[in-house]
């Protein structure tokens, strides 16, 4: 039975090791080290005592930003940033003081989506066994400029305010939650395409980047969704399940990423999203460019931020019976939402490893979007994408947009891949010329050509590609029922 003086030191101790309930808190996302969008209006928040004072001092600014706490304990302040640059420092002063050192001024960006997102540099598991090139990429990361944090991860039955350090899932460890400086202690467990993307823009803008990596592997699209969302789309059984499951931070359930994984983030300013997921939605692509589509226009709308999106495409792979050359249709359609990007990898997946080890093209690919689109670069950042077809002489002339310079192909053969029927809807091998810009389709099966389709199965690799290298998406001139 514990003695008197054994409960005193109990007493003791608690008071000692538990915070006073009027402490000025903030969130995880907000920490020494980390990124603010430059040239904007930084949020600021977190909780203290209802009606307590909080002051936020940045040493940036001539004046003090001052605000109350509310009825519920939340409060926010903006603060203008400037330049690219820092270290800066920011001060909130309450009943408690916190200070904040070494905060730079950069381009913020979030990473979201699936495994091929979540794959970390290294080997943790039978799920991520390792990017190409993974010890030298990993002893070269030192990039203090480049600012990582990753959201555990985490699956809620309601909308949270701040993320959680998660579980431990495909042999990545729970997240640490808070911002890091890049270097090869920290970059490990990171997602590899987002880091290649920070790389790249870090190396091309001379301008800190922050990454912040809320992914996770195996997910469907309906569970990165907001409710509201599901609703707008009669997804019906989705939204009870989401509504009436138990609670379990491990479960992949509609909504449930969205509430724990980017709800959280809402108040960051950000200059954009990064997204590699679709393998998830492979088998039921026909309900894919409305959600993705939907997914994105509430994102932005949560996030009061008509932010720059930009996914990948899935790579090549035997998915059995499931012809994920629909859902690479739906990902492309999905290009007619504003300020939106496709990067393509259909030479540079695997066919045995859902999990392709080339992420530094792909982030480098996704970083072209963005150096075109938000940083005003001169580039080439896209392969041919199809435009128009017209028939004559028992063969078909496709047009291509971001062809300039002409088409060729990566191994130097003729281009591979391609189909072309007529009005009865079979198809036959064809065979194609380049002929500058354009291609030149046929087949001496088809007298009267009405459709070609390119690369249009679950695990074709073709050839097609610009002269600066960027592959072709594939694409199809008909809209015929394509079997599963």
């Amino acid at each position: 039975m514990p003695t008197t003086m054994n409960r005193c030191f109990f007493v003791l101790f608690v008071l000692i090791a538990t915070p006073s309930v009027a402490d000025v808190r903030l969130p995880r996302t907000i920490s020494s080290r980390m990124v603010l969008q430059r040239h904007s209006e930084a949020r600021i928040w977190g909780w203290a005592e209802p009606d307590e004072t909080v002051t936020v001092t940045a040493n940036w600014l001539n004046e003090k930003a001052t605000t109350t706490a509310g009825a519920e304990g939340t409060w926010q302040v903006t603060l203008q940033t400037g330049e690219a640059g820092g270290p800066h420092v920011i001060t909130i002063d309450g009943r408690n003081t916190i200070t904040l050192d070494d905060v730079l001024f950069g381009d913020v960006w979030l990473a979201s989506g699936q495994s091929n997102m979540e794959m970390p540099l290294v080997n943790v598991s039978g799920a991520y066994t390792g990017i190409k090139d993974s010890a030298t990429e990993v002893a070269n990361a030192d990039y203090p400029q480049i600012r990582l944090f990753q959201v555990g991860n985490f699956s809620s039955r309601d909308p949270l305010d701040d993320v959680e350090p998660g579980i431990s899932m495909y042999g990545i460890p729970p997240a640490e939650c808070t911002w890091q400086a890049c270097s090869p202690k920290t970059i490990p467990n990171f997602a590899a395409t987002a880091y290649f993307f920070a790389r790249t823009l870090h190396a091309e803008l001379k301008v800190p980047v922050g990454i912040i990596d809320s992914s996770w592997g195996g997910t469907s699209a309906e569970t990165w969704m907001p409710a509201s969302g599901l609703k707008d789309l009669d997804y019906e059984a989705e939204s009870k399940m989401a509504e009436t499951s138990p609670q379990k931070p491990d479960q992949k359930i509609p909504t449930r990423l969205y509430n724990g994984m980017i709800h959280p983030l809402r108040r960051i300013k950000i200059k954009g999203a990064i997204w590699y997921q679709g393998e998830g939605n492979a088998g039921r692509a026909d309900r894919y460019r409305s959600l993705f589509s939907t997914m994105i226009t509430d994102w932005r709308k949560v996030f009061h931020n008509e932010f720059s999106f930009y996914f990948v495409q899935i790579a090549p792979f035997n998915y059995g019976g499931m012809n994920a050359a629909y859902l690479r249709e739906a990902q492309q359609q999905t290009l007619s939402l504003p300020k939106t990007g496709m990067v393509v990898t259909m030479d540079i997946g695997n066919l045995t490893d859902i999990h392709p080890k080339n992420k530094q093209e792909v982030g480098r690919r996704l970083a072209l979007w963005a150096l075109a689109k938000d940083y005003g670069r001169d580039i080439t950042y896209a392969g041919p994408a199809y435009r128009d077809v017209t028939y004559e002489n028992g063969q078909a002339r496709l047009n291509f947009d971001h062809a300039t310079g002409g088409l060729k192909t990566r191994d130097g053969q003729a281009p591979s891949h391609f189909q072309i029927a007529g009005d009865d809807g079979t198809f036959h091998p064809a065979t194609v010329v380049i002929d500058g810009e354009q291609l030149l389709v046929s087949s001496k099966n088809v007298a009267t050509p009405a459709a070609v389709r390119y690369g249009f199965t679950s695990d074709a690799t073709p050839n097609l590609m610009n002269s600066e290298g960027l592959p072709a998406s594939p694409f199809r001139t008909d809209d015929l029922a394509i079997a599963p």
